[in-house]
């Protein structure tokens, strides 16, 4: 690996871009596949992307990002807030109803980041945390 990479992976905010990143592009394909090729409305495609990319999302955060292990507990947790940051980016791309089905979709996944890697560095993962990343 580069220096300059693996000075930066040092870092738990680069490597939670990073696998946020990946997470938000599986996201944003499985709903444009959808929307796309099943005409599925935003909900259904914003669903079904979340869905996959939290069993992406938990499984890297919680090894690569936090280095923990997984547990059902911050399972649950790590559900809780993505779930939740789902629901509420949702109801803002509601707002713009009249707006391309495209942009909306990219609205949620943008959101979603700025709240949650806090809550899970400071929530989620905080029993367990022994890292000052």
């Amino acid at each position: 690996m580069h220096p300059i990479a693996k000075k930066l992976f040092q870092y738990r905010i680069i490597r939670f871009g990073l696998t946020g990143g990946i997470a938000t592009l599986i996201h944003v394909a499985i709903a444009f596949w959808l929307l796309h090729f099943f005409a599925a409305n935003v909900l259904t495609a914003n669903l079904f992307g979340f869905l996959v990319a939290f069993g992406f999302s938990y499984f890297v955060q919680s090894l690569f990002v936090f280095k923990q292990s997984l547990s059902r507990k911050n399972a649950i947790r790590f559900f809780a807030v993505q779930f939740s940051a789902l629901v509420i980016s949702q109801l803002i791309s509601e707002l713009f109803n009249d707006t391309n089905s495209y942009l909306r979709v990219l609205l949620v996944v943008f959101m979603i980041p700025l709240v949650t890697y806090v809550i899970h560095r400071f929530w989620t993962y905080r029993e367990t945390d022994s890292s000052t990343n």
